[in-house]
């Protein structure tokens, strides 16, 4: 039985815990994953970012004709598109795998592994020890169990994000099931590539954990675009010999539909990991949705087990894996010295069309805490890089306390919302007032930043 200084599960942000400051203890690193990297880089934030791009040029045509200019016919290489995206990704995930393995103190396992005893782990064949672990295995997509799943015809035309996006052909037509971030960036993504787009949703909005403004706004504006049908639960499915798929669904009245397509992407949100350790043999606890409880240093209940990212963190966002990362790193060599996360001010971002990106509270939010403050409304159309672009729709919500004079959230739905709103992240994590920010600095003339600072000019306080 090999015994090691530390073992990490994972190879996406726990990955990047091993650096030359480990280079005088054995480590293990543990993943069974298909590719070696982790979510970010093999299934989500890079893959489907580069996706997006293509699609917002792909999406420009009807920007276009409101300014005067004529594009013509779009044309989508979905394979040509496919193969530049993966043919990078797929050979720096190739690449860590080869330089994990030439590392002296490195032995990396890619099987299964299910702990045994707190700190005992059963790898394939082997069962290995270690002083310290790290929980990092990540997250997967949460695949519901409806009746005609089980037929063959009709579940290799049912996707996930996972695999969605090395389809052989682009399909003609795609049913989205889901009304998250996921549904919001792939529905753009096949719109925009000429594929006939219809998205489910249960509740009555989509991104329904947005701002309520935002999240109306965006539901409007998409369904300009794709199909959008809300208030529909996804009961089952049909093959029919059409090679197609029905999608069978009831809305509250007890109203069946049926949708027809190529193609079914399951967008239902993802679930933590954490079931496929075997985590009761540790002592390990749990939150109630599956995370791993850890405290403020990434600690779990049981000393010398760590945790961080999508199998701990209710975000699930590859920035907040990474700061994770780094405070573990930081524990794991200092353990006198342990340092907490900050988890104060974490944005996010949607990088569909429209883009949506936030941090802090919604104003549903804001008013569940029962304290007093004021929101602004601020539509690009207020400022001149506004008029160049014609822009009738977006616009920037901002949340203020009016004692402290300082930003409580910050909302953006718009063209390049997810670059806007970082300097309202830096303000709110830097305790920086309203004032301060707004004429504390020159904001560029007329560059978009200026709808930034007129919703802070407007803000009552």
């Amino acid at each position: 039985m090999q015994h090691f200084d530390l073992c990490v599960i994972g190879s996406g942000s726990g990955n990047s815990i091993i650096d030359e400051q480990f280079g005088d203890q054995r480590v293990a690193l543990v993943d069974k994953g298909e590719r070696f990297g982790g979510t970010c880089l093999n299934v989500g934030c890079i893959p489907t970012k580069m996706f997006v791009y293509p699609a917002e040029l792909a999406s420009s045509v009807e920007r276009a004709k409101r300014v005067g200019v004529t594009i013509g016919e779009v044309q989508a290489d979905w394979p040509a598109i496919r193969d530049r995206i993966f043919g990078r990704i797929d050979p720096i995930s190739e690449g860590g795998e080869q330089w994990r393995l030439s590392n002296d103190n490195v032995t990396l396992y890619r099987e299964a592994a299910n702990f045994t005893g707190p700190k005992q782990l059963l790898i394939g064949d082997e069962t290995i020890t270690a002083d310290r672990f790290v929980l990092a295995a990540g997250s997967r997509p949460q695949i519901p169990v409806l009746p005609g799943m089980d037929d063959p015809r009709v579940a290799e035309r049912l996707h996930t994000s996972d695999d969605v996006m090395r389809l052989e052909t682009l399909p003609a037509s795609l049913v989205i099931i889901g009304g998250g971030f996921v549904a919001a960036e792939f529905a753009h993504i096949f719109a925009s590539f000429g594929t006939t787009v219809t998205l489910l949703q249960r509740s009555d909005v989509l991104l329904r954990k947005e701002d309520a403004d935002i999240a109306q706004a965006f539901t409007e504006q998409l369904a300009k675009r794709v199909n959008v049908r809300l208030k529909q639960s996804v009961i089952g499915f049909e093959f029919t010999e059409r090679d197609t798929v029905i999608v069978e669904s009831v809305d509250p009245d007890g109203i069946h539909y049926d949708f027809e397509t190529k193609r079914v992407l399951i967008a239902q949100g993802r679930v933590p990991n954490s079931d496929l350790l075997n985590l009761q043999a540790t002592g390990v606890t749990l939150h109630p949705d599956g995370r791993v409880v850890v405290d403020e240093q990434q600690q779990t209940v049981v000393k010398g087990i760590f945790a961080l990212g999508d199998v701990s963190s209710a975000s699930q966002l590859k920035h907040v894996a990474n700061h994770e990362a780094r405070v573990v790193q930081h524990n794991l060599l200092h353990p006198r010295r342990m340092i907490a996360s900050d988890h104060r001010f974490i944005p996010h971002a949607v990088f569909s069309d429209p883009q949506i990106a936030a941090v802090g509270l919604t104003e549903q939010q804001a008013e569940q805490t029962g304290r007093k403050f004021v929101t602004v409304r601020q539509p690009y159309a207020s400022v001149a890089y506004g008029w160049a672009m014609e822009d009738d729709a977006h616009f920037v919500k901002l949340i203020a306390d009016p004692r402290t004079k300082r930003l409580l959230g910050a909302h953006i739905i718009g063209p390049e919302a997810t670059t806007l709103i970082q300097p309202l992240i830096q303000a709110m994590s830097f305790d920086l007032d309203v004032p301060s920010m707004a004429r504390g600095q020159y904001w560029t003339h007329p560059a978009l930043t200026e709808v930034v600072e007129n919703a802070l000019l407007a803000l009552k306080l």
